[in-house]
């Protein structure tokens, strides 16, 4: 499977595990899994087949992975904007998590903190290395420090995806460190 078509397949099932199942009939459970077999079959009506070695592939080389298999089931790790509960635990979070983000949303964010915006969860990174890849998809990043352990003491609810991406209801302005 070639690099285009590789990226072309994850943003198809991103779109469709993630935000709009709808969009070609699949209805996601409760935990956002879906029947791989009933997903082959809404893609190649949609007319974008997609054979199950291709899923495979996607799901094992994806670099942030994004998607989970579970025997005949597949499901998105994090990011929906659809309701569903992916059931990761409440975890004590590192000291320290990092948002990669973009200049032109520095004065939002200093007024009103993170937010989840169309997400469930505003997502963190446990290093700066990823928050800079996270932050440079939108233009030149800004890494911003969140103190977790701050924001964990003050009774906010941390939780962790299968692949490594912090999970937090929002993140107000005082526990947020800018650059200088």
């Amino acid at each position: 499977m070639n690099d285009r078509r590789t990226v072309t397949v994850s943003k198809f099932l991103s779109r469709h595990l993630r935000h709009q199942p709808e969009r070609i009939g699949l209805t996601l459970d409760s935990g956002g899994w879906v029947d791989i077999a009933t997903l082959l079959a809404a893609a190649e009506a949609y007319r974008f087949p997609i054979t199950r070695a291709e899923l495979d592939h996607v799901v094992a080389a994806n670099d942030k992975q994004r998607f989970a298999v579970d025997g005949d089931r597949v499901r998105a790790n994090q990011g929906h904007t659809v309701e569903v509960d992916l059931g990761h635990p409440v975890t004590d979070p590192p000291a320290e998590l990092f948002h990669g983000t973009v200049e032109r949303s520095l004065d939002a964010i200093r007024a009103e903190g993170l937010l989840p915006m169309s997400r469930h969860h505003v997502h963190l990174s446990p290093d700066r290395e990823t928050a800079t890849r996270v932050g440079s998809r939108r233009g030149k990043p800004v890494v911003l420090g969140v103190d977790a352990a701050a924001m964990h003491r003050a009774g906010h609810a941390f939780r962790v995806s299968a692949n490594g991406v912090w999970l937090v209801d929002a993140v107000p302005p005082p526990f947020l460190r800018f650059p200088r």
